[in-house]
């Protein structure tokens, strides 16, 4: 079911150390609108989709959510990896440094670890694509705002390449929303 491509779906490259953006960046990892939200939600939901075309989108979005996942915590990787401590204390990273050193931790900008309440499976076909279509939006708002705290050309094409995918992602799960409603669910 799945196959793992050993490079991600945009190439990664940062050259510029930047440990502020990286605080805002793992948002998109371990937030409330980020990727591994999405992630799970999507897989989650997919065992209640009445046929398999729903199944078989919700899965193939789930799928692509990890890759984005991979590519969110790349780029968190390559803008610390020459950090030092006092830098990622300076920008308020110091605790995360301090219980996970500078691996990847699924957090929001703040430092509030992931949870599953982030997201929501109800067992209703239209309130979960609702849901689904909002977190979409949502998740394309936040690429914005990243986009705007940044000039950095390294960051800026894999922002705007995930930006663009949130948006292919909100007009699947619409469509999907027309298709259950015109059946009746």
């Amino acid at each position: 079911m799945f196959k793992y491509v050993k490079h991600t779906n945009y190439p990664i490259h940062i050259r510029k150390k930047d440990v502020k953006m990286a605080k805002y960046l793992i948002s998109q990892f371990g937030g409330s609108n980020g990727e591994l939200a999405a992630s799970l939600r999507y897989f989650s939901q997919k065992f209640n989709m009445p046929d398999d075309y729903g199944k078989a989108l919700l899965n193939d979005i789930a799928t692509e959510e990890l890759g984005h996942c991979e590519m969110i915590a790349t780029m968190v990787h390559q803008l610390v990896k020459d950090a030092t401590s006092e830098e990622l204390e300076a920008c308020g990273l110091g605790g995360i440094f301090t219980e996970h050193g500078k691996g990847i931790y699924p957090t929001d900008a703040l430092g509030n670890p992931f949870t599953v309440t982030y997201f929501a499976v109800t067992g209703d076909v239209l309130a979960d694509i609702s849901e689904d279509i909002a977190a979409e939006q949502k998740a394309r708002a936040v690429y914005e705002n990243l986009i705007d705290l940044t000039d950095d050309e390294d960051l800026l094409g894999p922002l705007l390449w995930l930006r663009q995918r949130e948006i292919v992602h909100f007009n699947r799960f619409k469509e999907l929303y027309e298709h259950y409603q015109k059946l009746g669910y």
